[in-house]
């Protein structure tokens, strides 16, 4: 057996969710990475897949397996790209679209290290909010927030889920005291996020164990531009949910403090890597892939991402579109 091969097949499996779709993205036939995966699970004594009808997914142990084997093939990957001559260093120009936030706080601050690799790749870097934005058109790679539609020809990847965290500046923790249950929030002012889709974010759901909360909250303050709610947050002004990813610098200066750590937020949007199927044999459009996946992987190690959510549906409240967060669900009285 080729182990290695086998763990590319298994990984690809979990991520398009069938052996068929992983198959046409692996460009092999189905019963192929049927036998390899089978193989692979026999030679480790465990079932990784659950199969049915609708597809696969991970059992437990396979969950386990799986977080194990990604850094490995992202770090192999990019090992085996920087060990190629230079005179077959990929180069030519490379259209990346991300949102704002993944642009600041994951790409820039590893693209100098991806330069210092592959100097021949020119970055031709834009901010999108979705994949119907007109700087998406023609991207050969978007890293999205959330849950985009992703066009038939395109190969979607699911990296985990952006952690989020409850926070407010120290001075107003001071003044209005420190949540100790997500009930607590009602008492105190939040400030409200509408994203990209138009929807108010009023609605905070939070789990411990077996428990499970939803909070709605209200302040004086909303905004569609993330950054004005974050600096009315930093200036004191009231509580927000923030994703840690995007916040760690405040967090780690002192600006900003996490309450309610022992609760986990929900409905943090999933991080996702999204380019043209026909386009994973261009070398520059491998060598970005891969570097990125490391990039999730180091975010993973850190904690800023939990990768084992990226199976998780999108909350009732984000189909809805326009709206507050908080119609979609009966809110008890």
């Amino acid at each position: 057996m080729d182990k290695l091969r086998a763990i590319e097949y298994f990984v690809v499996a979990v991520e398009e969710g069938s052996f068929a779709r992983a198959a046409r993205r692996l460009e092999v036939s189905v019963q192929a990475v049927q036998k390899l995966v089978g193989t692979l699970e026999q030679a480790l004594g465990a079932t990784l897949l659950e199969r049915n009808t609708r597809g696969v997914r991970p059992t437990a142990a396979g969950s386990v397996y799986l977080d194990s084997c990604r850094p490995l093939l992202a770090e192999l990957a990019l090992a085996e790209r920087t060990l190629t001559p230079s005179t077959q260093s990929p180069g030519g120009l490379l259209r990346v679209a991300a949102n704002p936030q993944l642009v600041h706080h994951v790409l820039m601050p590893a693209l100098p290290r991806f330069h210092a690799l592959f100097p021949d790749i020119e970055i031709d870097l834009r901010t999108v909010h979705r994949m119907g934005d007109a700087d998406a058109d023609g991207a050969d790679v978007l890293l999205l927030h959330g849950w985009p539609e992703a066009p038939p020809d395109h190969v979607h990847r699911k990296l985990g889920m952006a952690h989020s965290l409850i926070m407010a500046a120290p001075g107003y923790w001071a003044a209005q005291g420190v949540p100790r249950q997500p009930e607590d929030l009602r008492q105190h002012t939040c400030l409200l996020v509408r994203n990209p889709a138009g929807i108010l974010i009023d609605l905070w759901e939070f789990t411990r164990g077996s428990e499970r909360i939803q909070v709605q909250v209200r302040g004086w303050l909303s905004s569609n531009a993330r950054e004005a709610v974050l600096d009315a947050v930093i200036g004191g002004h009231g509580v927000a949910r923030f994703s840690e990813v995007t916040t760690r610098e405040h967090v780690l200066a002192g600006r900003l403090v996490p309450a309610l750590r022992d609760w986990e937020v929900q409905g943090g949007p999933p991080i996702n890597l999204l380019y043209k199927g026909s386009a994973r044999r261009t070398p520059r459009v491998r060598v970005f892939v891969d570097f990125a996946l490391q990039c999730l992987r180091q975010l993973e190690a850190e904690g800023g991402v939990l990768a084992q959510r990226v199976s998780a549906e999108r909350p009732a409240w984000h189909r809805r579109g326009y709206g507050r967060a908080s119609a979609a669900v009966r809110m008890p009285r």
